[in-house]
């Protein structure tokens, strides 16, 4: 009897929070018009590109020292050892705060590119994949969208990525773009700029399957739960950071060969392709080492594809759009 007590007074005060929480968003819809305007009207997709690159340069601005300290773990058993929070003091105490936004020049070109076309085109894909009803759309083909527009984006954003990854993982002095570009490009070639292509391709289509795929369809799931609408503030705030843990679990592995892929000398090549990355990790460091910095990745990818898909979707409503 006490349990059930228990039981019924938890699922009372759970509906009460609901219910401030549906108060709350209609007083913010109605303060907002703007920002929660939905249109029937296709949006262009220019637009969409446009709209996607500028929340992903706002968003990787903030997020990118989380990123700094994530490239430092993965490829240093010594930053590994330290952790999050000893990386951050080591690269802080030794290169000073600034180091923390290393490559954050790149990291701009590669969002502009590589995340406005993944984002962007993430609905034209799911349109092209026949999702053009409720009961055509499903979850597998959400997630082929995802993964479409992730290596279309990959494809064009890889060459900022490896410039991005060098200038992070330099611990002497503050490289430029220009001479981290030309120093690669001097003794690597054009192949340079798409080392780890594989391997990125193949976690861009893991990393926008999973997350446009759970942010869609956790949608649906708060929506049923909540009530509210899915271009409400709440509903895309919970639903974009359930899809960021859902990341973390199936990238980190991709994530981790990516980086030793652009990270290695080019006149010490340790590893062939992601395969024979793959293979050597598992085998000399162990098969728990593709999660090696988890936490910071997970730290990454919440407050990032929170704060990318908000911005996204406050965008489209800005512009008289439906929410996603």
């Amino acid at each position: 009897p006490r349990r059930d007590t228990k039981r019924k007074r938890i699922s009372k005060n759970l509906r009460e929070i609901i219910t401030q929480f549906k108060i709350m968003s209609l007083s913010y819809n109605k303060s907002n018009p703007i920002a929660t305007a939905a249109s029937a009207n296709a949006p262009g997709l220019l637009q969409q590109v446009g709209m996607a690159g500028t929340a992903a340069v706002i968003t990787v601005t903030f997020i990118h020292p989380i990123d700094v300290v994530k490239t430092r773990i993965q490829i240093s058993p010594e930053y590994g050892a330290a952790g999050m929070g000893g990386t951050f003091k080591k690269i802080a105490g030794a290169e000073g705060v600034t180091a923390l936004w290393k490559g954050v020049n790149a990291a701009w070109l590669r969002e502009s590119s590589y995340t406005s076309l993944r984002l962007g085109l993430y609905e034209p894909c799911k349109i092209a994949f026949g999702c053009t009803s409720p009961e055509t759309t499903t979850f597998v083909k959400k997630f082929a969208a995802g993964s479409a527009a992730g290596a279309l984006g990959s494809l064009a954003g890889n060459p900022f990525d490896v410039l991005k990854t060098k200038m992070m993982a330099t611990e002497t002095g503050t490289p430029s773009i220009v001479g981290t570009a030309k120093d690669l490009l001097k003794n690597q070639g054009i192949g340079g700029f798409y080392r780890g292509i594989d391997s990125n391709i193949a976690r861009a289509m893991v990393l926008n399957g999973t997350k446009m795929a759970c942010y869609d369809q956790m949608k649906g799931y708060v929506v049923d739960f909540t009530g509210l609408p899915k271009g409400n503030l709440l509903v895309q705030f919970l639903s974009a950071g359930s899809a960021g843990f859902f990341m973390t679990c199936t990238v980190s592995p991709f994530d981790m060969i990516r980086t030793r892929l652009m990270n290695q000398p080019a006149d010490a090549k340790v590893y062939n392709n992601a395969l024979d990355c793959f293979m050597k990790i598992v085998k000399n460091e162990g098969p728990l080492t593709l999660w090696r910095g988890f936490i910071p990745i997970w730290s990454r990818f919440a407050p990032t594809t929170t704060i990318q898909l908000v911005i996204f979707e406050q965008l489209r409503g800005i512009m008289g759009m439906k929410s996603l």
